[in-house]
């Protein structure tokens, strides 16, 4: 451990911290657009300059670890007129379409540039053009906001293990874009997206869907496997226009392509929202449509409820009905079946959608009330 005075606070960390973490262990705000806590040091965007004591230059607070006895200073009018001054070197190539970016109101450099007043640029000069669209699926690159910061770089090698992109050329023409400066062709995991700070990096699907203004946010899991990923859903107007996924959980923040760009299905309309019944002659199943259990779906009054699946042969049809009584017709015909036929003609198939606990009690009802060791999971746990 080390001990470390910052604006006159003293403060112990262990070693080989930053004197960023230090700072933010005493709640003293530092800027930053190119650190991420998950990520490498870096020092980039040069925005969190510190002033140490018999050092004779700024440092960088996101590189420099802290050691024994250190006194610093965060803050003083020669600082911010540094951050001021490389802030402004930041946007001097930067295009001024905050009333039509989709990250208005949620963009890190924007919030600076608000902070430091930053309404006119003194730095007028030749602007990156990056006129070519990248026409992959799922990610919107707007690479004339990129400001280099690396962060998308970082968290595609070090914690995909992916690499689909990197810095290339030099000067003003640097520019971050896969090989050969080809389409983006990954798994499309949409990390490089939830660690941008500006809109150079935006899904495609969220366009014009909402930013910030009547948009709740609604702290949910993933359903797409048993991980528990926590996500945050942002609805305006009842609909789902984007996914994101918050540091402080047990993901830290990261999502896989479906937890992060899945979610149409919400609001698809052949999505399932009862449970169906297939109706087979051989069967001879059939339900009253004036049972009051039974709502037939909208626009399917005219054929008894009935739903017809490409999934199941011409002669097998679907009925909606509720809960209990798809519940009851489970139960009946495990019964029936084991009773003629034996528990050991019936298979258990668990999902990797489910958690442990309802896979293991999945397995338990399988092996303990039907009495079978046929059980499996589609993982082959």
């Amino acid at each position: 451990m080390v001990t470390l005075t910052i604006d006159g606070k003293k403060v112990t960390v262990r070693k080989l911290s930053t004197v960023l973490d230090a700072a933010r262990k005493l709640n003293i705000p530092i800027p930053t657009l190119c650190h991420h806590p998950e990520l490498s040091p870096y020092g980039g965007c040069r925005l969190c300059i510190i002033e140490i004591k018999d050092l004779a230059r700024p440092v960088t607070a996101c590189t420099t670890f802290a050691r024994e006895g250190m006194e610093v200073i965060t803050t003083s009018p020669y600082l911010e007129k540094l951050r001021k001054t490389t802030l402004e070197l930041l946007l001097s190539d930067h295009p001024n379409d905050c009333m039509v970016c989709e990250r208005a109101g949620d963009c890190t450099l924007q919030e600076l540039a608000y902070f430091y007043d930053i309404r006119e640029n003194r730095f007028v000069g030749e602007k990156r053009p990056f006129i070519k669209k990248d026409e992959n699926p799922f990610v919107e690159r707007a690479m004339e906001k990129c400001i280099l910061c690396g962060q998308c770089v970082r968290v595609c090698d070090e914690i995909q293990g992916v690499g689909a992109i990197d810095f290339a050329y030099r000067g003003l023409k640097t520019k971050i874009c896969p090989p050969f400066e080809k389409d983006l062709d990954c798994e499309f995991c949409g990390q490089c997206v939830a660690v941008c700070p500006t809109g150079a990096l935006t899904g495609k699907m969220w366009a014009q869907k909402g930013r910030q203004q009547d948009v709740r946010t609604v702290d949910t899991v993933c359903p797409y496997c048993g991980c528990g990923c926590n996500i945050s859903l942002h609805v305006r107007r009842n609909e789902v226009i984007r996914v994101s996924s918050k540091e402080d959980t047990i993901n830290e923040g990261w999502l896989c392509a479906k937890g992060r760009f899945g979610y149409e299905f919400i609001h698809n309309s052949d999505r399932l929202t009862k449970p169906l019944i297939r109706i087979s002659p051989k069967e001879g199943f059939e339900f009253s449509s004036q049972s009051p259990s039974f709502n037939p779906p909208p626009g399917k009054g005219g054929n008894g409820g009935v739903r017809s699946s490409p999934l199941t042969p011409h002669n097998s049809r679907f009925k909606e009905v509720s809960w209990d009584e798809a519940f009851d017709y489970i139960a009946k015909r495990l019964k029936e079946i084991k009773d003629s036929y034996g528990p050991d003609s019936i298979g258990g198939l668990s999902s990797a959608r489910c958690t442990n606990e309802e896979n293991f009690l999945f397995q338990k009802f399988i092996r303990a009330v039907i009495g079978t060791n046929n059980v499996d999971h589609c993982a082959r746990y």
